[in-house]
């Protein structure tokens, strides 16, 4: 409309072409001259309807999503739309706030989404319990740095000779054996895209998995049980022995699990002095546990919808697993703030 009056079209001429009133064009016009080009093209600020909630409401509204319905009476540990709802529109005038009696889901949608609040949803973090927890932090990054630098200087002759290694270690309990109710289906070209499956199962038992990364070569040395008890525990530390020569000292960056500290353990590792060195990862800091990437893998690979005809069957497929990883190892680095964490 704008070009056409340009053109020096008449503004009856414009309306009659564009379909639309002669006054829809005078006032397009007109914001144009009066406002410029920007605002001809869109709408110009209305007052728009005035507001019906208060500061003091939607505070309120606001404040009863940050506190639980069970603190309130209610048996829900959190709120839905509808529940929010119902106790604003409930409570409301008793507490001074009679204009949020015809509060609806999708007004206090907008309210809670302007609040930045999602009282419905849970969002899980870890808590640093551990006081110690930067220096433990600062131990495990300073076991890793060394173990770069040894890395590096074992690729030279001269460095072959270096007598300790270390280990990532961590347990990976309740690995469970499950086997079908009946056959799967496999998938057939134009009819079925993926496998079939019935949802039933039979539950076999479970079993706990033992495994020590070497951060040197990438091999992955493993046991697997029905526990992880401090039995378990030692037994891999004997398999772990047996599996490096005798002079060599085995460093192990572990957790903080009961079996790798209790009297048992404590009781072997004094039969063979000077031969472990455990570094503990601090408490809720599995994270920093490089064996955790591994068993991560492992998850979402191949334990991934795992079916089994027996328990035996689960630990050869593990231990088969392993024997594939081994054959073609890979050596984990840890960058994460490596340079940025002091290290004492």
């Amino acid at each position: 409309m704008l070009l056409d009056s340009l053109s020096g079209q008449s503004d009856e001429t414009i309306a009659r072409h564009h379909r639309v009133s002669r006054g829809t064009v005078v006032l397009c016009i007109r914001k144009c001259l009066q406002f410029g080009l920007d605002a001809a093209l869109g709408e110009l600020p209305r007052t728009g309807k005035p507001r019906q909630l208060p500061d003091g409401a939607i505070a309120w509204a606001l404040n009863c999503a940050c506190q639980k319905p069970k603190e309130l009476g209610y048996s829900y540990e959190l709120w839905t739309y509808k529940l929010l709802t119902a106790h604003v529109r409930r409570h409301c005038a008793a507490e001074g706030h009679p204009a949020l009696q015809k509060l609806s889901r999708s007004k206090l949608h907008k309210i809670l989404c302007q609040g930045e609040l999602r009282p419905h949803k849970i969002r899980y973090y870890v808590e640093r319990r551990d006081p110690a927890f930067a220096a433990k932090m600062a131990n495990v990054l300073h076991a890793y740095k060394e173990v770069a630098i040894v890395n590096e200087y074992r690729r030279s002759e001269a460095g072959r000779g270096l007598g300790m290694v270390t280990i990532s270690y961590d347990e990976k309990p309740g690995i469970q054996a499950l086997a079908v109710t009946t056959p799967d289906r496999p998938p057939v070209a134009g009819q079925y895209a993926s496998q079939l499956r019935d949802y039933e199962y039979e539950r076999l038992g479970t079993v706990s998995l033992l495994a020590g990364l070497d951060l040197h070569s990438g091999r992955i040395i493993e046991t697997v049980s029905d526990t992880h008890k401090s039995a378990d525990f030692i037994a891999f530390l004997k398999k772990l022995a047996g599996a490096y020569p005798e002079h060599h000292k085995i460093r192990l960056v572990l957790g903080n699990h009961s079996a790798h500290i209790s009297k048992e353990t404590r009781t072997y590792l004094e039969t063979t002095p000077q031969r472990f060195v455990f570094v503990f990862t601090p408490t809720h800091g599995s994270w920093l546990n490089l064996i955790e990437n591994q068993f991560s893998k492992m998850t979402r690979t191949m334990l991934r919808g795992i079916r089994v005809a027996s328990k035996q069957e689960l630990i050869d497929r593990i231990h088969q697993y392993f024997e594939e990883i081994n054959a073609d190892p890979v050596v984990f680095r840890w960058k994460y703030k490596m340079d940025e964490t002091f290290i004492v």
